[in-house]
């Protein structure tokens, strides 16, 4: 069974894997807003999305058949925080490996590669993130990488941040910026859910995601590696990818 919730007490600060071993369950940080990735079904209140599936697989290479992933809501503000925290074990939430992360957090092998490009309304005279300059207003989500690389690629643009994506889409349809920007693949989900938008240019950054867990929690990390890596030999990752994929090759 799985379960979805915002706020979680926090969990025992022990070793993790000893923990679920001993009670079968992963708290895993994830998205709720991010179509293709993790998003709520608003008829079924279910977070889905291709994060969803890789967390419950690798839940059950874990802990076998009757493992269960708990699912707990964060933003890319609040990841880190829950999860040095104690609130949860892992965050599969469309994070970027990066420098600066690594010296909160621990991460898993790559899941997925993504690259950062630009959301704009169809007709818009931005083509890509050259055509961004002091007249441009760009909107991004507080805490992600996406906001750090548009101030290095765009240095004269104006940047508005928001605290997700949907604020951050709606901002863009109200004409409170001229162009959104994080990753290709969650604006790809916006396409295809409005299209009226469309993707600007080419990718400009490399953003390999990656799970992230606490320092101090070798043997877990040890574990999800081990799990990710058996998902791709024996064709559960690549189920999984084409089914939230089905239009893109690897």
């Amino acid at each position: 069974m799985t379960l979805f919730g915002c706020g979680q007490s926090s969990l025992a600060k022990v070793d993790i894997l000893t923990r679920i071993e001993e009670t079968p369950k992963i708290f895993w940080g994830v998205k709720n807003d991010t179509r293709l990735f993790g998003l709520t079904n608003i008829e079924t209140r279910k977070v889905e999305g291709f994060d969803i599936d890789i967390a419950l697989a690798i839940t059950e290479e874990i802990l076998g058949p009757e493992g269960e992933a708990v699912f707990v809501e964060v933003t890319s503000k609040t990841r880190i925080p829950l999860i040095k925290n104690g609130n949860i074990d892992a965050i599969i939430a469309t994070m970027t490996i990066s420098e600066e992360r690594l010296k909160q957090v621990d991460f898993s092998d790559v899941y997925f590669d993504a690259g950062q490009s630009l959301l704009v309304k169809k007709g818009s005279p931005i083509k890509g993130v050259e055509d961004l300059d002091e007249t441009t207003t760009v909107l991004a989500v507080k805490g992600s990488t996406s906001a750090i690389n548009i101030r290095k690629f765009a240095p004269e643009a104006k940047i508005l941040e928001l605290e997700n994506y949907a604020e951050a889409f709606t901002a863009l349809q109200s004409g409170q910026g001229d162009a959104m920007t994080t990753d290709s693949a969650i604006l790809l989900g916006m396409v295809e859910e409005n299209p009226n938008y469309q993707l600007a240019g080419e990718i400009f950054t490399d953003e390999p995601y990656g799970i992230a867990i606490n320092k101090g929690q070798e043997p877990f990390l040890a574990a999800v590696n081990e799990a990710l890596a058996t998902m791709k030999e024996n064709g559960t990752y690549q189920a999984i990818y084409d089914k939230w994929f089905p239009n893109v090759n690897e």
